[in-house]
């Protein structure tokens, strides 16, 4: 044995040896650099034209015309970062068929190895622009992603269809950009037209920027209403829809969004676009989004929001909060998300500003312009109060990190939600807002509030839609400026730290407090039909989708103790067939000490067991009390501006 030892010792030595004596691995050169962005004009007008006429196959077939200066090496982009998206998710994968020709020859051109949404041609001597035709090769089902053509419908989107030069901030690259509809489709977009032809129409000429902040809605069932008739800026509803009937509206559905503008311009005191366009799809086939534009926005609604105006309030929220996002987010921008160019990455460092205090006015002007009543909008913080106190990430991971999620995760399904957190920067953020409004009104005696910050911070050059920067400080001086406070501190302990509770303050102090019931609120039984889902989650831990399947597991709530997890499916309940009302009852009966526990009959791939969970608390559903004797500052912060 001695002997055997000594002989591989001998051998792993002679190896080692070996090894030194080979040259090692040595880092690849680094590719050529890519020409920075200046801020200075290019050099020509691009030109990109896009036929959207393929419904069958949602095709957007598309030719563009690039002008070069000079010979040489030569280097356009495809988007990446996706304004609004605050993530560099632009769908490059569906950008298909790229053909470059110049002088009617077809030029070879080569992707960057490292910046892979950039692309290189070498320009030949006498040519003075490249002709450019691809296809952009819409989703045709839902699992390869948004789909954004349907045999009724088109939501085009700028930023997926054309290239741009490289060496230039985007908003000094002039384009002119055409669009052919298919037979009888109308459309709204941002763009002003120049002229239209058959069915091509020519928008005006605008900065690369513009054009991608402007998206269009086209549709065979449209119709668009005038929210703002004597304002300063034209406001349109504009809206395309799955079927006639479904465009057809009663005046108070019209009043409400017309109040909507009212109420902003109330809480701003200015406009920061010379016309705006709510682009909005009344569908369930064209693909959900909810998306901010300068002076438009894309929304997707059920079908029936007309139709189903008093039962189907769940979501409204969403017009008024993608129509603040125009003073907040494209007006107002944190100074390291605005980027000279959509190819330089964004940081998302202030989304507690630009997304949380949005998620807070969106809500508040939802209730001041009715589009949700009073109480329906209580219901909704409770919904948001619950959720958030219940976030066991909370105890590992702040607010301010959540802001990364955007490009960390790019809203990926989640196994563990509540314990890994997502972009909690939205509704927390509005928890926090919601505790300085009230802190404010509180100091002040009611002379002022969070009204007066925004006023003061998002209603500055009134008329003018140039992006104005600002940092952190910025927003604790205008803090400071309506009420003197330690508004640093407050704001890096609620963002920054971490608490094992949400701040619920503003809910106190406001006059409310946050209590669970076991009978749900119609807020919450009219999100679980909208979700098909059954909520469970404040009392055995776990939200149930069709069919029994778990679609969601509280971390460390029963049933995450129990061992369950999402995915796994529901057959039984205490020995009978699953349903909804069976295990509603079951979690009620639970409650006394002599009933059975829960027992579930899971079903997990291909094998089954029988789970246990350890609940006695009955149903638990949130909902807002008030505090008596105490100032209803909630109510005022929720009721219309006079």
């Amino acid at each position: 044995m001695r002997s055997l030892l000594f002989s591989v010792s001998v051998l792993t030595l002679a190896a080692t040896a070996a090894l030194a004596e080979q040259p090692l691995p040595q880092p690849a050169p680094p590719s050529p650099a890519i020409q920075a962005a200046r801020d200075v004009p290019y050099p020509g007008t691009l030109k990109l034209s896009v036929d959207a006429t393929d419904l069958a196959r949602r095709i957007f077939d598309i030719r563009q015309t690039i002008p070069v200066a000079k010979p040489g090496k030569f280097t356009f982009y495809y988007p990446q970062w996706v304004p609004g998206g605050h993530s560099p998710r632009n769908d490059i994968d569906k950008m298909a068929g790229l053909v470059v020709t110049a002088g009617g020859k077809r030029l070879a051109w080569t992707r960057d190895p490292v910046e892979v949404f950039a692309f290189h041609v070498d320009v030949p001597v006498g040519v003075t622009e490249l002709n450019l035709s691809y296809q952009f090769l819409s989703p045709v089902e839902a699992r390869v992603g948004r789909q954004v053509m349907t045999p009724d419908m088109l939501n085009l989107q700028w930023l997926q269809m054309g290239f741009y030069p490289a060496g230039y901030f985007t908003r000094q690259i002039p384009i002119e950009a055409s669009v052919k509809l298919p037979e009888g489709f109308q459309f709204a977009t941002a763009l002003e037209t120049a002229r239209t032809e058959g069915q091509t129409t020519t928008f005006k000429v605008v900065p690369f920027e513009t054009l991608v902040d402007s998206p269009m809605f086209a549709g065979r069932y449209f119709k668009s209403v005038d929210l703002d008739p004597e304002g300063p800026a034209r406001v349109r509803l504009n809206m395309v829809a799955d079927r006639p009937e479904q465009l057809e509206f009663k005046p108070e559905h019209i009043h409400a969004h017309k109040d909507l503008v009212q109420q902003a311009y109330k809480l701003y005191g200015s406009r920061h676009y010379d016309h705006y366009d709510f682009l909005v799809a009344l569908s369930d086939q064209l693909g959900g989004i909810g998306l901010e534009h300068h002076r438009s926005s894309e929304n997707n609604v059920g079908p029936k929001y007309f139709q189903d105006w008093d039962k189907g309030f769940v979501g409204r929220e969403l017009l008024p909060h993608e129509f603040t996002h125009s003073w907040n987010g494209k007006f107002r921008r944190g100074a390291d998300l605005w980027t000279p160019t959509l190819n330089t990455p964004m940081r998302d460092s202030l989304m507690w500003v630009y997304e949380g205090q949005t998620q807070y006015w969106g809500n508040v002007l939802s209730s001041r312009s009715n589009l949700l009543t009073k109480q329906q909008s209580l219901d909704s913080l409770a919904m948001t109060a619950a959720t958030f106190d219940n976030r066991r990430g909370r105890d590992w991971r702040s607010v301010a990190d959540t802001t990364n999620d955007p490009i960390i995760a790019n809203r990926k399904p989640l196994s563990w939600l509540s314990y890994q957190r997502s972009e909690d920067y939205y509704s927390e953020g509005l928890l926090v807002w919601l505790d300085a409004d009230t802190l404010i009104r509180e100091k002040t005696g009611g002379k002022k509030s969070l009204d007066d910050f925004a006023k003061a911070f998002f209603g500055v050059d009134d008329g003018s839609w140039v992006p104005r920067t600002y940092v952190f400080e910025d927003v604790v001086k205008t803090l400071n400026d309506v009420v003197p406070y330690d508004w640093s501190g407050f704001l890096k302990t609620r963002i920054e730290g971490l608490s094992e509770r949400a701040p619920l303050d503003g809910l106190t102090r406001g006059g409310y407090k946050l209590v669970y019931t076991d009978t749900p609120t119609d807020y919450f039984k009219t999100s679980e039909t909208r979700g098909k889902s059954v909520n469970h989650a404040y009392s055995l831990g776990l939200t149930i989708g069709a069919a029994g399947l778990l679609t969601g597991v509280q971390w460390d709530g029963p049933a995450f103790k129990a061992g369950l997890t999402q995915g796994q499916t529901i057959v039984a309940v205490n020995g009978e067939t699953y349903d909804a009302d069976k295990l509603k009852e079951v979690i009620k009966a639970a409650a006394r000490p002599e009933a059975p526990l829960v027992e579930l009959l899971i079903k997990d791939g291909d094998r089954y067991r029988m789970v246990k969970i350890d609940w006695r608390g009955g149903l638990r559903y949130p909902r807002l009390e008030r505090i008596a004797g105490t100032p209803a500052r909630l109510d005022d912060i929720l009721a219309a501006r006079k």
